[in-house]
């Protein structure tokens, strides 16, 4: 038996887990092919410079950071995001605005591991560049909202809140970037006593409570409360209008459960605008968020750029999918293995899996050599639907024995209906 087992934190993904998460994975590309934007493919490892010039703190703190064999500094990714925006500044600097780039694949943050958190971890990224449009932010919430209903995904919510409203507020009383930065991690984390003790001014510790007592399902309301809270911080008010066009928009353009909390907060630095999670009833984590960054592009050496995005956690999704016993229905296809009874008939029967295989049909061949009875166990075993059994009179007759594995029923059907057969 063998000591190796994978690094803490990662895994292996066999089967049907690895089927569900291609399947989801097919949705996000789908889903970005529907809202016009491009796939980007990025490097796992970055300079560590680019990676923490602005990702915040908490995640700093669980970068796999390591040297290079020329001595650099390096990381894994700990999230997209960084990365396109280094594209943006260097190779897609002089492209049309917005720039709408996609990206899946794995992401690495040193986090104690827990259902739904990993070290290694999956995430399909969407960055809107450009805009500083109400429409571009509605974008990304309609382009959530449609991949997760693709999923078939049921009784999913938005929780939205602005970090303009919190950051204006704070920065109206005079409190220092650094500051404010450590009061919105402890806000992420729903420590608000620890928030609220870095604050000197009364005033503003007494707003910053009432913005987190605010909570309700009523958008309109909650905006209303906002706005009578903010009537003295003339920031705050022009952030608490925004979110109101984009979620007039967000609301007016489709079915959508959400709610706005004016004290929701994220982990990373660079938000600057709208921000946003999704949450199903069964789950306590989020399964994918993000928000309004119009200062990374600037930060990393580009001309001053809008820009908007968000990642879904591809494994939380797949948890939620399992929670919900959608994972196996999201999957519907037929599997097929093709059996010859002599080796006589095994070019024929190639052939015929072949033909199945090119009209779309996931179809085996036996290749073990086993006789039809253990061939059969053995599609038994590995949950196929059918076996198509060729022997020497069927092919005299350009017919095929098809048999149903779940039903236990067999069948002679002529090889030019196999088809037809299979999918009906």
């Amino acid at each position: 038996m063998s000591a190796f087992q994978t690094v803490r934190g990662m895994r292996d993904l066999l089967n049907e887990e690895a089927k569900t998460f291609t399947h989801v994975i097919t949705k996000a590309r789908e889903t970005a092919l529907l809202f016009g934007f491009k796939e980007a493919i990025t490097p796992h490892v970055e300079p560590l410079e680019l990676l923490s010039a602005k990702s915040g703190e908490e995640i700093r703190q669980r970068m796999f950071i390591f040297k290079d064999l020329g001595g650099r500094q390096v990381a894994l990714r700990p999230e997209f995001t960084a990365s396109i925006a280094r594209l943006a500044t260097t190779n897609l600097k002089t492209e049309p605005k917005p720039l709408k780039l996609f990206s899946t694949g794995t992401v690495y943050r040193y986090d104690e591991p827990q259902r739904g958190r990993y070290r290694e971890f999956w995430q399909s990224n969407f960055e809107l560049i450009g805009s500083n449009k109400p429409e571009a932010d509605t974008e990304i919430i309609l382009l959530t909202n449609k991949f997760l209903q693709t999923l078939h995904l049921q009784g999913y919510a938005f929780k939205i809140g602005h970090i303009g409203i919190i950051r204006s507020i704070l920065n109206q009383d005079g409190i220092d970037e650094k500051t404010q930065n450590a009061i919105l991690q402890r806000m992420d984390k729903k420590e608000y006593e620890e928030a609220l003790k870095l604050i000197n001014s009364e005033k503003c510790r007494h707003t910053l409570q009432c913005l987190i007592n605010i909570k309700g399902k009523n958008w309109q309301d909650t905006l209303t409360q906002i706005n009578a809270l903010a009537s003295d911080y003339e920031k705050a008010k022009e952030a608490t209008k925004n979110l109101s066009e984009v979620l007039t928009l967000v609301t007016s353009s489709t079915e959508i459960s959400l709610t706005v909390e004016p004290a929701f907060a994220r982990g990373l630095e660079y938000y600057t605008g709208l921000i946003f999670e999704v949450y199903i009833p069964q789950l306590e984590i989020a399964l994918g968020g993000g928000g309004r960054y119009d200062r990374l592009i600037e930060a990393f050496g580009g001309e001053p750029t809008p820009a908007v995005g968000c990642a879904h956690g591809i494994d939380r999704i797949v948890i939620a999918l399992q929670t919900q016993n959608t994972a196996a229905t999201a999957i519907d296809e037929k599997k097929v293995v093709v059996i010859p009874i002599t080796e006589a008939v095994k070019t024929e029967a190639l052939k015929i899996a072949q033909s199945l295989r090119d009209q779309g049909v996931s179809t085996e061949f036996e290749l073990m050599g086993r006789k039809m009875g253990k061939a059969l166990e053995d599609a038994d075993k590995r949950n196929l639907d059918y076996a198509i059994i060729i022997g020497e009179r069927e092919l005299e007759e350009n017919t095929a024995v098809i048999k149903d594995l779940k039903k236990r029923e067999q069948t002679t059907v002529a090889i030019a209906n196999l088809i037809e057969k299979i999918k009906n």
